[in-house]
């Protein structure tokens, strides 16, 4: 037995020929597989064997062998007829009858080739009776001892633990396939244990508490693995039958503007706001993952609210210019002067950084550090934890820098990565959007409430007169009529655009906060037709009768003038008139 074994060792270390002549015979076998998407070849039967090779799909190998009790299944090159390893039968697709593929069993000791992969003795002696040439005259090479082949039934190291981290912000299903619902998002950087890998996709399993049965599927390249992944079960089951999944509610009843009773939302308000949902998932914005929106609805007349996503802290952008211009007003106890005048509409129609400066120094007493101060505690003052301002809206040589605490709020503040001096919460936003409309056109509310000394029903319409001649051709704009009265401040920044404001129609008046967040930049071309198409949506809720159609086409108005404009004579009158629906 020892001088056959050197005897095959010589023919397939040193003559290429004699083993191209020796292999032919299985090579050429009309029984081929190919794998269905990629799959491992292994040094021996069973995953914790050691791994020798990849096949993809694309390419027929010749099954040259198989395992009788085991559904693998030895494979040779197309060219060379060299054993390249054994395959799990379940991965590859099969061309022939395995009928008469050569059978082996596992009753006796295997030996290994030159390149690792294991055959018994009955396929080397197969091997050297095929050759009946004379072996050239070379000198055999030193004794080698013969490895016994490792472990073959397919059981996995029990002790082993494989852990995978996250690369990227990525998806967790309930399946080893996109087609699987999510049942989670991981971030990057996160560790998981990896339980299973699927012998016929590349996906993992994991461990994920998130799951309706603790595990979860990763796309395999997806994770950094510790361990050898192959050295756990092998699940080749295609078909995962799912359990019935508790869906997360996706409309949220707002707190009702400053603490007010909460209004049941109507079957019909309750579908919109559905289908307001169904209409940011479909354009990518997911609550679940760093790329998200939120959205806050209000029906002004029945006190209704609506909104999800309000657990996340956005950047502050020039939405928060209503909040500045509320407390200018709350401040100033005459009507503004000429230069105050400008400023107002530089800030809040051109949305002009330095004269919102201005105003939050007019507000701080000569700091706008100071106002900024202000602005935040009158928000805290109405009940508003979470929208704030504590420093200057653009940096100015003029204004000497000052430390500023920087607050931390109850709700997430990391998800969109916001400006950490300048944050809203689209609820919030909403609320003081409400309590304006309250002040201004029913001459009640909290505003007038809990500041009788401070508010006018004409101050509240003068705000809202102000932010009616922000005029953009973008956003809220575009998703109702023209000529519609749309009292908002809409902001953008790289990697987030909103809107905010009141809409005054014939069939109702709507208070709408909505922004869009996706890391390191936002696409204008994305963001903007759907804050329009959300617009829309909603103004064809108040107005079946005369509902668009369309959104409509516009280019953004890069001009405006804030030195000889209309609004500063109005701003001066001290009061312009302003009713329900417009």
């Amino acid at each position: 037995m020892v001088s056959t074994l050197r005897l095959i060792r010589t023919i397939l270390l040193a003559s290429s020929l004699l083993v191209l002549l020796a292999l032919t015979a299985r090579a050429q076998s009309t029984v081929t597989a190919q794998a269905i998407q990629f799959a491992n070849l292994r040094a021996g039967i069973g995953t914790d064997t050691e791994v020798v090779g990849e096949i993809r799909a694309g390419t027929a190998y010749p099954v040259i062998g198989r395992a009788a009790d085991y559904p693998w299944l030895l494979l040779a090159d197309p060219s060379s007829g060299q054993p390249l390893g054994w395959v799990f039968r379940d991965v590859v697709d099969l061309s022939g009858d395995l009928a008469g593929v050569l059978t082996f069993t596992l009753d006796s000791t295997w030996q290994a080739l030159p390149n690792g992969v294991y055959v018994p003795p009955a396929f080397i002696t197969e091997l050297s009776v095929a050759d009946a040439s004379p072996t050239p005259s070379l000198a055999a090479p030193p004794e080698q001892s013969v490895t016994a082949v490792p472990t073959l039934a397919p059981t996995p190291t029990l002790n082993a633990r494989v852990t995978g981290v996250t690369q990227g912000e990525i998806n967790i299903r309930y399946g080893p396939g996109v087609e699987y619902p999510r049942v989670g998002v991981a971030q990057a950087g996160e560790t998981y244990e990896v339980t299973a890998w699927h012998s016929q996709l590349p996906w993992v399993q994991i461990a994920y508490a998130g799951s309706p049965n603790g595990l979860g599927w990763v796309q395999v390249d997806l994770l950094a693995y510790s361990g050898d992944r192959f050295s756990l079960p092998a699940i080749s089951q295609t078909i995962f039958t799912l359990p019935t999944l508790t869906p997360t509610p996706a409309i949220v009843e707002a707190v009702q503007p400053l603490g007010a009773t909460p209004v049941a939302l109507s079957p019909a308000f309750a579908a919109l706001g559905n289908r307001l949902w169904d209409r940011m998932l479909a354009a990518g914005f997911d609550p679940a993952i760093s790329r998200l929106g939120t959205l806050f609805v209000m029906d002004l007349q029945t006190g209704e609210a609506f909104s999800f996503g309000g657990e996340f802290a956005f950047s502050g952008m020039s939405i928060n210019k209503i909040a500045v211009l509320t407390e200018f007003y709350g401040q100033i106890d005459v009507t503004p002067n000429d230069a105050e005048a400008y400023d107002i509409v530089e800030a809040m129609t051109c949305s002009e950084n330095t004269s919102t400066n201005n105003l939050l120094s007019a507000i701080g007493g000569g700091s706008p550090y100071a106002g900024a101060r202000q602005v935040t505690q009158r928000m805290r003052g109405l009940g508003l934890e979470n929208t704030f301002i504590v420093a200057p809206f653009t940096p100015d040589e003029r204004i000497a820098p000052e430390p500023v605490t920087l607050p931390i709020t109850n709700i997430d503040q990391t998800r969109t990565e916001p400006d950490p001096s300048n944050q809203m919460e689209v609820n919030e936003v909403g609320a003081l959007l409400g309590s304006l409309y309250q002040c201004a056109i029913n001459e009640s509310g909290p505003l007038l409430e809990e500041y009788p000394d401070d508010y006018t029903p004409a101050e509240c319409r003068q705000i809202l007169n102000t932010m009616s001649n922000n005029r953009i051709n973008a956003l809220i704009e575009m998703g109702v009529p023209e000529g519609t009265r749309v009292a908002h401040k809409h902001g953008w920044i790289d990697d987030t655009h909103g809107d905010a404001g009141i809409v005054f129609t014939p069939g109702g008046d709507f208070a709408i906060v909505v922004a869009v967040h996706n890391p390191v930049w936002m696409n204008f071309e994305e963001s903007f037709p759907l804050v329009s198409e959300i617009a829309r949506e909603v103004y064809n809720y108040f107005n079946p009768d005369a509902p668009m159609a369309a959104i409509r086409e516009g280019e953004v108005s890069d001009v405006c003038v804030g030195l000889g404009n209309p609004l500063i004579d109005q701003i001066l009158s001290g009061d312009v008139p302003l009713t329900a629906g417009g």
